[in-house]
This record gives C-alpha cells, structure tokens and sequence, in this order.
C-alpha cells in the first residue's frame, strides 16, 4: 500500500474524531493542557490499537464484529451526544459541563470513533501493508486532526457559547446515526 492511500485511509478514519474533538472543544472543558492532552492522546492511540488488533485478527473474524460493530459505535455516541445537549440546555449554576476527558466517557468516545479502524485493520490483514507504518500514520493523522478539532471548537465555543455544546452533542448524535445507516 502506498503513503499517499494510506494517507487518505487515515484522514477518513480520523474524521469522527475531529468532529467529536470539534463538540469537545466547545464545552470548554478542554482549555488546560492536561485535558486537551487526554483527548487528542486516547483518540490517536485508540484509532492506531484498533486497526492493530483488527489486522490481528484477520479475515477470520469480520463477520461476527460486522453483525454489531455499528449499533455499539450508535450506542456510545448517542449516549454521549445526549449527555452534551442535556448539559447544555442547563443553566452552568445547575451543572457542570459534560468532560469528555476523563474516565469512562473517555474510553467510551475513543472506542466509539474507532470502531471503523477495526474493520480497516481486518481488510490490511488481507493486503500486503507495513501495519507499524499504518498504526502510526493513522494514530499522527487522528491526533494531528483531533487537536485542530479541539482548538477550533474552543474557539466557537468561546464564541457563542452553550449553543456550541448543543451542537456538539447534535454531531456526536448524527456521526452515530450515519454509521447506523451505513451498516444497515
């Protein structure tokens, strides 16, 4: 497989997680750097393990994650999603902001986004591909993307406020939808 492909698979994989580090973002909850770090960190690594363990497994397997792989990633963002919008419809004297940060609703987003690099770890295993070149350029390209995501969702959120949270929530929700759509 070529850089330049490979390249172009790791932008695609790394579009959910721009678009969750964009509704991040515009909670405000990833201003310092420790938070900011956890994100763009866990969003790589994950986007990077996944496709290994999916290469890992090979061909063999791909049935039996394609049968439900879709309804977890739909699970996970939508819960997610909702948690954001309900955090900003509340007034911030009511409730603190929705951290995507830490614990669980961390590994949660990172596993939902990176459903997709499992099955493109799967369909490696069937190619003749260098999958530390491919684990690494995908991890760089997701946390390279999910930093610009954080940033400029950082930026709008400072802009215009709780809205932005509700539209985080909105993304994270309609990123689950399409890949129930796609698999369905």
């Amino acid at each position: 497989m070529d850089f330049v492909t490979l390249f172009l698979i790791a932008v695609g994989l790394a579009m959910d997680a721009f678009a969750v580090s964009l509704g991040a973002g515009t909670s405000g909850t990833a201003r310092t750097f420790r938070p900011f770090f956890r994100l763009f960190f866990h969003f790589g690594l994950f986007q990077a393990g996944m496709t290994f363990l999916g290469w890992l497994a090979g061909s063999s397997i791909a049935g039996l994650i394609a049968d439900f792989d879709h309804w977890v990633a739909f699970g996970l963002l939508v819960f997610v999603g909702l948690r954001m919008i309900r955090s900003g419809l509340i007034n911030a004297e009511e409730h603190k902001k929705e951290d995507l940060s830490h614990g669980g609703l961390l590994v949660m987003v990172s596993i939902a986004t990176s459903i997709d690099a499992l099955a493109v770890g799967l369909s490696m295993a069937l190619v003749e591909v260098n999958i530390l070149e491919a684990c690494l350029v995908i991890g760089v390209i997701t946390s390279g993307l999910s930093i610009v995501g954080l940033l400029a969702g950082g930026f709008l959120g400072e802009k215009f406020g709780k809205r932005m949270e509700i539209l985080g929530g909105l993304i994270l929700i309609g990123i689950g939808i399409r890949i129930l759509i796609e698999h369905l």
